[in-house]
């Protein structure tokens, strides 16, 4: 049986969960959250908990088993408390800072890049230097800074571009004099 999907997923307080089919709404203090899971998958809503069962031990059924739970843990820990992520720029000159609602990104380019985030995601930059993404869904934040790393990842040698701020950048030795 999945270690993970056999917890049951707690409830706080302040937190409705409706279910409607295999569509779970999960509204909270910071916003409201809807997935549609797996046809397989039996959601259950009972005082406080959601449980989440499956049919048989196939293969398959026991990865969406797991996977089914986290995705509802996620949904119920973002409408409580919402997901963050920290990214930093290195590089001389290399800076970012918010344009209204957009973010305005001057990284070695030979144009400013706009950057514009999707409805539910707020960026702040306390830094010209530090970027800070969050919002309620985390799998939307996480593609977020990705796509904002993606702008310019950060090279082995210097390491200049954009990282994350727990992301370790592995060095690698620049060529050495010649003869």
């Amino acid at each position: 049986m999945s270690r993970i999907g056999k917890k049951p997923v707690l409830v706080p307080k302040g937190v409705n969960v409706s279910l409607s089919g295999n569509a779970l709404k999960v509204k909270g203090p910071k916003g409201e959250l809807v997935n549609e899971f797996h046809q397989d998958m039996k959601i259950e809503v009972k005082n406080d908990e959601i449980v989440v069962t499956r049919p048989n031990d196939l293969k398959e059924n026991k990865a969406l088993h797991g996977l089914t739970r986290a995705l509802i843990q996620n949904m119920v820990d973002g409408v409580t408390k919402a997901y963050e992520k920290t990214l930093d720029i290195v590089g001389v000159g290399y800076r970012a800072e918010l344009k209204g609602k957009n973010l305005l990104i001057n990284i070695g380019f030979s144009h400013p890049i706009y950057f514009m985030p999707p409805d539910g995601i707020t960026l702040q930059t306390p830094t010209s230097t530090q970027i800070v993404i969050s919002g309620i869904d985390k799998q939307l934040v996480g593609m977020v800074a990705a796509k904002i790393r993606s702008i310019r990842k950060p090279e082995p040698y210097k390491g200049k571009g954009i990282k994350y701020t727990n992301e370790y950048i592995q060095r690698k030795a620049g060529k050495t004099a010649g003869k």
